[in-house]
């Protein structure tokens, strides 16, 4: 009896502690906003739907310390424009024409170097 009680007693206080990792959406304007979560509770991806349901306008992708390592732009659930991408010592800039990679720019921090790859 005394370790059912324990066994509860501890299944009840990690769930009291728990960190919220549904996804949550909210209206805003013509668009609703998605808020998707890792176990520890910060965010890993933010960003809009249209009225269809589609990925529409800004797109951000933290990693699961919570620093931001995606960002970009989708009209209609195709990616458009420049998106940036951050890793430990690099940024890449991707540029976007319908929904394939036209060219990457990247930076390197270490050693200033840059490289362009264009399709």
């Amino acid at each position: 009896m005394k370790n059912i009680i324990i066994a509860a007693t501890v299944l009840f206080s990690t769930t009291l502690f728990a960190q919220e990792t549904k996804p949550t959406f909210e209206k805003s304007g013509d668009a609703i906003k998605g808020t998707f979560y890792y176990e520890n509770g910060n965010i890993r991806q933010q960003g809009f739907y249209n009225k269809q349901g589609k990925l529409n306008g800004e797109w951000k992708s933290y990693d699961n310390e919570g620093k931001k390592i995606a960002m970009g732009q989708y009209e209609n659930g195709i990616k458009v424009g420049k998106w940036f991408f951050w890793s430990e010592d690099k940024l890449s800039e991707v540029n976007y024409t319908d929904n394939k990679v036209a060219d990457v720019t990247t930076w390197s921090g270490k050693d200033n170097v840059v490289v362009n790859y264009k399709n």
